[in-house]
């Protein structure tokens, strides 16, 4: 380690780091550099085949045009510096244009690139987030830095929504807290907030329901999915997989679909959903990455034409039973966070004799490499 070399980013990980090439042959991950840059790099660890380097200097003919001064103190590299943001470095239009390539790159390998729509921008790049989890050991409250377990002490954070904002520096204002020492088996204490909680109602250790990160990206999600099944969804039955607490339960309740059945595993999740008494919604609580649960969906395949599902970054774990004979599932509308399973399933779904109608991404999340996706299939 320590060594130096000098090369080009060809390529960017799913995490933000560059990818380059040694001259010896293994590949490299950096941060804080972009597609196309050169310059000289100092290597900080080996793994495998792999191994990790840092930027020393770039080639200034080679140093991409559209770098910005990042708008948080916070963002860096070490261990010293925050590692929510990795992109916060680089014009916005250069995020967009890089996940868009990275999507027509997975798409490309299912031989359905043309299907991809262009990526819809957040209207916000900062103070669009609406829900966070800190990191406290009662003396300092923050986040991790990149790729530790280290914590580092965040006085602002510029992508939180004005109210978790205020929640932060309401937080911070009770530090030194001896109530949110970790315990010995813990390294620190969790504190999740939302636009529906303050410091003082803060959950401890405890995640609340999960929604979605970025308010008004999440109003484009239940408009797309409203517009699609106002084209599919008249008298027919609809399942809906992972459905939360409502978000997207609400807009099919809202459509012309003749009835709705919403799984999800979560209890308190179903008790939230149960309690909007939504028109013509039923509910299953059912655990969709067992193998055994999942065939709890057996006799809704054979009534239910629509598919409607948002997993988590694990996706579509089970989906044998969505494809027994006697299933009756024609459209698929498939909402997903993470492009390695959106693709994995997308490929299952298209060998079990369904085809891509359109491929819809959508920025979530500005100044990170995360894609949110969209798909309509439609089975052949």
């Amino acid at each position: 380690m320590g060594q130096k070399f000098t090369g080009e980013v060809r390529d960017l990980a799913s995490d933000g780091r560059g990818v380059v090439v040694h001259p010896q042959g293994r590949t490299f991950f950096v941060p804080g550099v972009w597609l196309g840059e050169a310059g000289e790099f100092r290597i900080t660890g080996l793994k495998g085949r792999i191994g990790f380097a840092e930027l020393i200097s770039a080639d200034e003919e080679a140093r991409h045009l559209s770098r910005v001064t990042p708008a948080c103190e916070h963002h860096g590299f070490s261990e010293n510096t925050c590692g929510g943001c990795p992109w916060q470095f680089m014009a916005y239009e250069q995020q967009l244009a890089a996940k868009q390539a990275r999507v027509q790159k997975a798409m490309k390998r299912l031989a359905c690139e043309d299907k991809v729509q262009p990526i819809l921008a957040s209207p916000q790049q900062l103070g669009y987030r609406n829900r966070a989890q800190l990191k406290t050991d009662g003396r300092k409250l923050g986040y991790m830095a990149a790729n530790s377990n280290q914590l580092v002490d965040v006085g602002a954070c510029p992508v939180l929504s004005q109210h978790n904002q205020q929640t932060l520096q309401h937080l911070r204002a009770l530090l030194p807290n001896a109530e949110w020492r970790p315990t010995a088996k813990q390294k620190w204490t969790s504190l999740d907030i939302d636009e529906s909680v303050s410091a003082d109602t803060a959950s401890v250790d405890s995640r609340l329901p999960f929604q979605q990160a970025n308010t008004q990206q999440n109003a484009v999600i239940r408009s797309w999915l409203a517009e699609g099944l106002s084209r599919y969804a008249a008298g027919k039955s609809v399942l809906e997989l992972f459905c939360g607490s409502g978000n997207l339960t609400e807009v099919i309740a809202a459509s012309c679909a003749q009835s709705t059945l919403a799984v999800e595993a979560v209890e308190t999740a179903l008790e939230g959903l149960k309690a909007r008494k939504l028109q013509n919604v039923s509910t299953l609580a059912c655990n969709l990455f067992s193998e055994i649960d999942a065939e709890k969906l057996l006799p809704h395949v054979k009534t239910a034409e629509i598919l409607v599902l948002d997993p988590p970054r694990e996706g579509l774990k089970v989906s044998k039973p969505l494809f027994v004979k006697k299933s009756v599932i024609q459209q698929v509308f498939y909402i997903s966070c993470d492009l390695a399973t959106f693709s994995r399933d997308l490929g299952v779904f298209m060998e079990n004799g369904f085809k891509v109608v359109e491929v819809q991404p959508l920025d979530m999340s500005p100044q990170t490499p995360h894609i949110e996706l969209m798909a309509v299939l439609s089975k052949r």
